[in-house]
């Protein structure tokens, strides 16, 4: 029988995901305006979110409610490791370090894996259905507002293991439906799933926050030098 999980995570998670999209560095990012410099934060916090939400699908697949949305063409962790070579250059691995919401996000996505794995469904649902989605536009968005160069810096867009996005979207769909679930679980489900885009939101504004900075800091550069050429 299906629980229709689908469309009770879409309906119970709209608020979230429209809170989410109106933090000021997403607004700025689908507006074209993209700083390299956070962008590539951006990347490097998305990296270990999604070994830790890999790790722990990985660990818990044999579980009934897990193996049913086990699609490890989705897995992210690669392609973002390719970007990071790009933008960090081959020393990456030392170069970066998670954000202190980014901290936070992990700490949960573990904690669920370890204690209560069905909620992994909410954090692969969050993360990975908005990354299939919107992958294309966000991709053209962030070559040209960073003036990238044959796809450099973009495989985190590339699911290049999915040639019928919306057939798989559809059988992806039906899997979260027929999950085993009681109602008690799906309610959990869509509160961790609410969780999960407070988790973004957060990384966002601390990217937000840098972005201000960067910002503040051409400002005061400009004013500066226009003094100079007055004096």
């Amino acid at each position: 029988m299906s629980t229709n999980l689908a469309q009770q995570l879409r309906e119970g998670t709209t608020k979230s995901h429209s809170m989410a999209e109106n933090v000021s560095f997403v607004k700025s990012f689908l507006g074209g305006v993209v700083d390299k410099n956070s962008y590539r934060k951006l990347i490097a916090n998305l990296f270990f979110i999604y070994s830790a939400i890999e790790e722990e699908i990985e660990k818990n697949k044999n579980r009934d409610e897990i193996k049913a949305i086990y699609f490890p063409e989705l897995f992210r962790k690669s392609s973002l490791m390719e970007d990071l070579l790009y933008y960090y250059s081959s020393n990456w691995i030392n170069e970066i370090k998670p954000s202190s919401s980014t901290q936070i996000y992990v700490q949960r996505i573990h904690a669920v894996g370890c204690n209560q794995p069905e909620l992994l469904i909410a954090h692969a649902y969050t993360r990975y259905i908005g990354d299939l989605s919107g992958g294309q536009i966000l991709k053209k968005i962030a070559i040209n507002a960073m003036q990238l160069e044959d796809d450099n810096g973009t495989a985190f867009y590339n699911f290049s293991s999915i040639q019928d996005e919306k057939l798989f979207k559809e059988n992806y769909k039906n899997s979260l439906n027929n999950i085993p679930l009681n109602k008690s679980q799906i309610k959990q489900i869509i509160s961790e799933a609410n969780l999960a885009f407070t988790l973004n939101m957060k990384i966002f504004q601390e990217l937000d926050s840098n972005l201000i900075k960067i910002m503040l800091m051409l400002f005061l550069t400009s004013i500066n030098n226009l003094r100079k050429k007055i004096v």
